[in-house]
């Protein structure tokens, strides 16, 4: 009986050191693709230790590459900044909705700073959608920030590949994505100040929408609707100045975009908003 189980025992354990060997191996493969053969042959034992147990390097069976990312950063093993400005290109794939990842993507972006770039090239097939935009930088991007500002949105980061120090390749995960935005709740009044870009609001939770303009304003009104997708559902718009509006939000709407048909600068001082009608 003795026998037996320490037969068991020592099948297991030669389980689990063939995982943990398994998990060893797909990570430092992974640090492989982030830094040059020469520099990893000639940090090989540090880099052992600074990614050992490899177990802290996974999340949900899956190999977390934007903590192995910011661990080379800060071990000083993965140089992002460039000796001169240089063109970055960045490739996005997705599997979600293309219109949401567009959305998300361009916020978080702008969030970190990128403000100025140019769409290359974008596919779409029954698979994934892919998105690639080039711009000039000082430094490639930080994956542990666009991590950050992707999170808030309820995506994330599930591959990286640096094809070179100027191309960068991730795959974002957005099915639990959302916008992150306020939520209009009925009864609670919100004022929208000036702003250079268009209103985008979370109107799931209501029925109702009265919008109040100040009279500095010259506002006329383009109120479009999406689903949780952001399909379009319904656009209003008006030609003519617009003090007030009555709006009735249309089955399956999640998110409304408040704008001005003509410019925002029309736009000089607030709008007030008064959500009615909870779902």
């Amino acid at each position: 009986m003795v026998k037996i189980v320490l037969a068991i025992l020592l099948f297991f354990n030669f389980l689990h050191a063939e995982v943990d060997e398994e998990n060893d191996n797909q990570v430092l493969q992974k640090v492989q693709t982030f830094i040059d053969q020469n520099r990893y042959n000639a940090n090989e034992e540090f880099i052992k230790i600074i990614f050992s147990p490899a177990s802290n390097f996974y999340e949900n069976d899956r190999v977390d590459v934007v903590k192995i990312v910011d661990t080379l950063k800060k071990n000083g093993l993965l140089k992002l900044f460039f000796d001169k400005p240089q063109e970055l290109k960045l490739d996005f794939v997705s599997s979600g909705s293309p219109l949401f990842f567009l959305k998300v993507m361009r916020d978080s972006l702008r969030n970190i700073g990128y403000y100025r770039y140019v769409t290359v090239a974008s596919h779409l097939n029954n698979l994934e959608f892919s998105w690639s935009i080039t711009l000039l930088a000082e430094y490639a991007t930080d994956p542990t920030l666009l991590q950050k500002e992707l999170q808030k949105s309820g995506c994330k980061i599930v591959d990286i590949q640096r094809k070179s120090p100027t191309e960068w390749s991730y795959v974002v995960d957005t099915t639990q994505g959302y916008l992150n935005i306020e939520k209009l709740e009925a009864s609670q009044e919100m004022k929208l100040n000036r702003s250079l870009y268009a209103h985008w609001l979370d109107v799931s939770n209501i029925k109702f929408l009265k919008i109040v303009s100040s009279y500095r304003n010259r506002w006329y009104p383009e109120i479009s609707y999406y689903d949780s997708s952001l399909h379009l559902l319904k656009e209003v718009k008006s030609d003519k100045e617009t003090s007030y509006i009555n709006l009735k939000m249309p089955k399956n709407a999640r998110y409304i975009k408040i704008a001005d048909l003509y410019t925002l600068k029309n736009v000089k001082d607030a709008l007030t908003l008064t959500p009615y009608g909870a779902k």
